[in-house]
């Protein structure tokens, strides 16, 4: 089985082709130019994760949202429930560098985080 993936760890944006057996075993990974494609690829293939930067509504303040980000990576199966979530969300002003916007963003436990003043 083969997957073919666009690395997104450097601008060159790489066509790299991952040659799996059955088991899900890799076999072989084609296609990089540089390690970091090699690197994405098996991660991306075994444990598909994103970091999610977006901005979420302000009530109570001057400015109408404010930037956030996620403390660590999401898994990729939980996107779409994360992303429901942050899109729903809603901070109350003042809000800090560093506050917390959600405790546990889908059950994963990861916060997602204020990243400007507002």
């Amino acid at each position: 089985m083969k997957k073919e993936l666009t690395c997104i760890n450097c601008p060159l944006g790489c066509t790299v082709t991952v040659t799996m057996e059955d088991d899900g075993e890799i076999t072989d990974i084609t296609g990089n130019t540089c390690k970091r494609g090699e690197v994405y690829a098996r991660n991306e293939v075994k444990n598909p994760v994103r970091t999610v930067t977006s901005t979420v509504k302000v009530e109570g303040g001057s400015a109408y949202s404010v930037p956030v980000k996620t403390s660590d990576a999401i898994p990729k199966g939980k996107m779409k429930e994360a992303m429901v979530e942050i899109n729903e969300a809603v901070a109350k002003a003042p809000i800090k560098v560093g506050d917390v916007i959600i405790d546990s963003i889908a059950g994963t436990g990861i916060k997602l985080v204020a990243t400007a003043n507002r």
